[in-house]
């Protein structure tokens, strides 16, 4: 692509907005590098490897790349034998351990993005080489900043250890020069380092007090820099260990130079794909800011951007627009006001194309489309020339006779002002003859233009459409919105008249304009009129298709869920209804085999209770049918419900009883007569209370017995409450010609109870009382027995 345009579009500056993205040097080379390109597979590698940045963006993130330094020339040190010192080995694990910290990333990726979402970043990152050993030996010895470790070996962290040791000694001993009564004949109380050794600051007249050597003077000479005597041999020892602890550290580093040597090629590999990683990483961080979407792309160079917006405009200023090119029509002539946005409309074209065809995601609405040109020109601006004394004029027609030698069915033209700067009426015919020799080439151009005349050329040559920029008559302002199909109309008589140029002036110029003109004008008004029309119904029916379309979505969605649900609850059902029949089975043939053997055994006879209690677990094996669903059903069930208090019938005896208490899921305690008895609810049907007759005592008794409880449960019940419930209950009680009954109080504070056993000895129907057996609740219940 040629430089030309690039400076044009101003395509250095979008590579400028991507740079803060990156983290590598390597990735800022790639990145400097970067080109447009023209092979359509080499483009979607590129697209691919970005949407993979984004899919790991939005589920990670981002790719985790460390900031990692250029060890390129590291590299080519070591190919001539060089020994890397501790900040180039620092660089160098730097890249080893970002390696092994992405492939584990990448690994674990995979967990949460199967390999059909990720494109390509998954065969790429298998050609990164780990090297744990060399990794884990560089960690150790060499911290980030290039610091060589304690660790680094057994002798150096001895001999540190020595210095260490050394260097307290010292500070201990010259502690005494500056904290005891020698530190009068000090210029001051510090202990400072001169030539590598630990010396202190004395007075100049005091010299010859401490002995030693004198390694420096202050500017006045006023103070001298000693090593005391005391201190040589300490001295001595200490610079001997580091001595001996710089040779210890240059062995290191030519160990580990050693060590990386053979794997340059590896580790300069791994350090490019990093680097691309971290390229690519860049570029899906600027596309998700910049709300940037990846375009398709057409091999016939059908260009289609779906509200396209300029990259290097305020995203909350810039004005979308749809640009087509290349399907229908081949050339666009864009005619309308200065200052509305001609200009920018051809720059963001050309800018979203050149940033396409360099596998970045254009500032474009999803379903855009771009093509693949083998070259881009641009003829935008004012070009001219003083030092080679050329015209506006001038420089615009040696731009497009330099264009149409070069041009051809894969190139775009982009063209600003066409023919501008001379008479307009050559300059209108200049401009024709010139769309003419760009379409024999079948190159695609978009122009735009202020001459009349090309609006009759857009609207009658083939393959060719007029455009325009929307300008806004009720505020006198461009909207910068771009009109496919309708030509830009004159508006300076109107705005001069709005802005108030006398009424006379506007009707003169009117006069000596042309009655063709104006009938273009009122004819491209109108146009504009009806397309604003149709453009609106377009958008209410879009968004009634819309709606439409989502509402038909969530039903067939809901639809396909409910039949899937349908089915798997019926298959459930099978499997439940079989393991219900089959345990039914067993259970029947179990209690079958049971009563076989006890009528069988020699001298043993079937009792009555035993055949009831088999022939109610044989009830308790009939499956009831599900009624939630089902709201007849669900009353019916409601009615049949037992409840405490209820007349029943117990079908194994054929006796009536009352229901007293609920004792299982399935199991109800039932009052018969004077017995209670255990019973299952499968042996249970509910009956009508018998109805009162006129005459006899004894009717009555059983009349209320349907209605009362032999048993009275006060617990939780307060006592003035619990009083009256005993005196009314002891009443229908005798009413119901119950012999006895059992008041069930408590425990608690034994008030309660204090209080029913003194209301027992007043009332005279009771024969006596006293606390139920131990089973049966001890003090904590009264049975009462009536007289």
């Amino acid at each position: 692509m040629n430089s030309k345009v690039l400076n044009t579009l101003e395509y250095q500056q979008v590579k400028q907005q991507l740079m803060p993205y990156l983290a590598s040097a390597a990735g800022q080379q790639e990145l400097n590098s970067l080109q447009p390109m023209k092979d359509a597979e080499a483009i979607q590698l590129a697209l691919d490897e970005t949407n993979d940045g984004a899919e790991v963006y939005r589920l990670k993130g981002g790719i985790p790349i460390a900031r990692l330094a250029d060890i390129t020339p590291h590299m080519k040190r070591l190919e001539i034998g060089a020994t890397l010192n501790g900040s180039e080995l620092g660089q160098v694990g730097r890249v080893l351990k970002t390696t092994q910290a992405i492939t584990r990333f990448f690994a674990e990726l995979l967990e949460d993005a199967p390999e059909n979402e990720i494109r390509q970043l998954f065969d790429e990152v298998g050609e990164l080489v780990t090297l744990p050993e060399v990794t884990k030996r560089l960690s150790t010895a060499i911290e980030g900043d290039g610091h060589i470790t304690d660790n680094a070996s057994a002798e150096l962290s001895s001999i540190r250890s020595h210095i260490h040791r050394t260097e307290s000694e010292i500070r201990a001993k010259m502690e005494h020069y500056t904290r005891g009564s020698d530190a009068k004949y000090l210029s001051d109380p510090i202990i400072t380092i001169r030539n590598d050794r630990y010396v202190i600051p004395v007075k100049a007249e005091n010299r010859g007090r401490f002995g030693g050597i004198v390694h420096d003077q202050s500017a006045s000479g006023q103070t001298l820099f000693v090593e005391p005597q005391a201190v040589m041999a300490l001295n001595d020892r200490l610079r001997q260990s580091q001595v001996a602890e710089k040779q210890e550290e240059q062995r290191i580093l030519e160990e580990l130079s050693n060590l990386i040597a053979p794997y340059q090629d590896e580790i300069m590999n791994n350090a490019a794909i990093l680097g691309h990683f971290d390229f690519i990483n860049g570029k899906a961080r600027y596309a998700h800011d910049m709300h940037a979407t990846e375009p398709q792309v057409s091999t016939e160079n059908q260009v289609y951007l779906r509200q396209a917006r300029h990259p290097l405009i305020d995203p909350k200023k810039v004005v979308a627009n749809d640009i087509n090119l290349g399907t229908d029509y081949q050339a666009m002539v864009i005619t309308g006001p200065n200052t509305g946005g001609k200009t920018i409309t051809l720059k963001t074209l050309g800018l979203l194309q050149l940033m396409a065809q360099s596998g970045l995601f254009i500032p474009a609405d999803e379903g855009s489309r771009v093509g693949i040109y083998n070259e881009i020109f641009a003829d935008i601006g004012d070009e001219q020339s003083i030092e080679q004394n050329l015209s506006t004029f001038s420089s615009h027609m040696a731009n497009i006779e330099s264009f149409l030698k070069q041009i051809d069915e894969h190139s775009l033209l982009l063209v600003d002002e066409l023919g501008a700067g001379t008479d307009p009426q050559e300059g209108a015919a200049l401009a024709i003859a010139i769309l003419d020799a760009i379409g024999a080439k079948s190159t695609q151009v978009v122009a735009t233009t202020h001459y009349p005349e090309l609006k009759a050329y857009g609207f009658n040559r083939p393959d060719t459409i007029n455009a325009s920029m929307e300008f806004d008559e009720e505020t006198l302002k461009p909207t910068y919105r771009l009109l496919v199909g309708i030509p830009g109309r004159s508006n300076a008589l109107d705005i001069a008249q709005r802005l108030g140029i006398p009424q006379t002036i506007v009707d003169e110029a009117r006069s000596l304009t042309d009655s063709d003109s104006q009938d273009l004008n009122a004819m491209i008004a109108d146009l504009v009129a009806k397309r604003k029309q149709v453009e609106d119904e377009q958008i209410a029916l879009q968004q009634e298709v819309t709606d439409s379309e989502r509402l038909h979505r969530e039903l067939k969605s809901e639809f396909n869920a409910y039949q899937q649900r349908k089915e798997q609850l019926i298959e459930d059902a099978k499997v439940q209804a079989n393991e219900i029949v089959s345990k039914s089975k067993t259970e029947a043939d179990a209690i079958i085999s049971d009563l076989r053997k006890k009528q069988l055994a020699v001298g043993t006879a079937v009792k009555e209770n035993e055949l009831i209690d088999a022939k109610g677990a044989l009830n308790a094996l009939e499956q009831q049918p599900r009624l939630k669903n089902n709201r007849v059903l669900r009353r019916a069930k409601a009615q049949q419900e037992f409840r405490k208090g209820e007349d029943v019938l117990v079908k194994s005896y054929g006796q009536r009883g009352v229901l007293m208490r609920k004792m299982g899921d399935h199991e109800w305690e039932v009052q018969l007569g004077i017995l209670k008895m255990k019973i299952s609810d499968g042996d249970l049907e509910k009956v009508k209370p018998e109805a009162e007759p006129k005459q006899g005592r004894a009717t009555v008794r059983s009349a209320n017995a349907s209605r009362v409880s032999p048993n009275l449960d006060l617990r939780g019940v307060r006592y003035e409450d619990a009083m009256m419930q005993v005196d009314r209950y002891i009443d229908a009680a005798l009413l119901a010609g119950y012999p006895s009954v059992t008041i069930v109080h408590g425990k608690g504070t034994g008030a309660l109870r204090q209080g029913i056993t003194d209301y027992l000895q007043t009332n005279r129907q009771v024969k006596s009382f006293h606390f139920a057996a131990p089973n049966h609740g001890g003090n904590g219940a009264t049975e009462v027995e009536f007289k």
